[in-house]
């Protein structure tokens, strides 16, 4: 490597590492929960980082990897496949070091988030199918003499699952003076497949008896492949509404091994979780986030049914601003096919 180009790579990782330290750590938000005494949930805001999601993390560990690794300079082109909290981020840290970043992304994505990668400098490249988004980027990278970041396979590997302020690491830091300060639950969902990994082996390397259960939306293959190995794509015409989890493939970042249950949710009960959540914090979710509190709320149930105390987290994974032309707008949801209005009540019912 060339002494400007070493130089040069020393900068870039010291301007992300600077960002990391203006960035406080996201909130731990408790919610009480009166009808179940004695268990407590908490929601770890990830809506609070500069780029809005849980997907900031993600993107400046992968880009620390790329540039450690040698695979991004100060000439080369960034692109990536995503649904759009990725790319949102990527395309973030993509302006911070002057590179040229291109998102390839499914149509149907949401117009916000196509904005919002657009407002941090980044590119759209649109697939009308997107099972054929990883090829796309393939073929971008390899025409502008690029790097494909490739968050479905680096995801798992990117952050260290053994500390070095990881999402389980933080997690556990802010829990500690808690009255269950080690969760009975960690809830989340999986997309990559990162999150869920870093987590699971986090708590088996820390020791602790925390279990970790993924929330999944019933059309995804996750939990599919999670009851049977054998299982690894989805069939024709499967797919799930709920942007930033499930997938119709096993993703290589995906890790079955960490996980101790997952639950599968249906889409209209997590449109409708979400809305009864924003309704109780005052402030707009994803449905991400209505997926995870939908199987909070077994996992809470079955705790209080057997006579147990203790504390549950999960991620509140981005903000619903996002979703005002798909999730909150009336007409979409009308035509979505799904009855979210009982999931919202009893999701209402839940947390009064």
């Amino acid at each position: 490597m060339r002494d400007a180009d070493r130089a040069w790579l020393a900068e870039a990782i010291r301007r992300i590492e600077a960002d990391y330290n203006r960035s406080a750590d996201t909130h731990l938000i408790r919610v009480e929960l009166p009808r179940y005494p004695g268990i407590t949930l908490y929601l770890k805001d990830e809506s609070s980082h500069p780029t809005g999601s849980l997907k900031h993390r993600l993107a400046r560990s992968l880009f620390l990897y790329a540039l450690c690794n040698e695979w991004i300079g100060p000439r080369t082109t960034v692109i990536e496949a995503s649904s759009g909290s990725t790319a949102v981020s990527e395309a973030y840290f993509a302006r911070m070091l002057g590179l040229r970043f291109i998102a390839v992304v499914p149509a149907a994505t949401a117009a916000p988030k196509l904005d919002a990668i657009r407002f941090h400098g980044g590119e759209i490249h649109a697939v009308d199918d997107p099972r054929t988004v990883y090829d796309v980027a393939h073929r971008l990278a390899a025409e502008t003499g690029g790097h494909f970041i490739d968050q479905f396979t680096y995801a798992e590997r990117a952050t260290d699952w053994r500390g070095n302020n990881n999402i389980a690491e933080s997690i556990f830091a802010q829990m500690a003076e808690e009255e269950h300060p080690i969760p009975a639950w960690i809830v989340c969902g999986a997309g990559t497949g990162g999150t869920s990994a870093t987590i699971g082996r986090f708590i088996r390397y820390r020791r602790h008896a925390t279990r970790l259960c993924v929330a999944d939306p019933v059309h995804s293959v996750f939990h599919r492949h999670y009851a049977d190995r054998t299982v690894t794509t989805l069939p024709e015409g499967c797919a799930s509404r709920i942007e930033g989890i499930g997938r119709p493939r096993v993703e290589p970042s995906f890790v079955p091994g960490v996980i101790d249950r997952m639950i599968a949710v249906e889409d209209c009960d997590s449109l409708g979780a979400m809305r009864a959540l924003s309704d109780a914090l005052g402030r707009r979710v994803g449905g991400s986030t209505g997926t995870n509190i939908n199987a909070c709320m077994t996992l809470v149930e079955e705790m209080a049914a057997a006579g147990r105390t203790g504390s549950i987290v999960t991620l509140l994974c981005d903000g619903g601003e996002r979703y005002g032309c798909t999730y909150y707008d009336p007409d979409w949801l009308a035509g979505c096919g799904g009855a979210w209005e009982a999931s919202a009540e009893r999701t209402a019912a839940f947390l009064r």
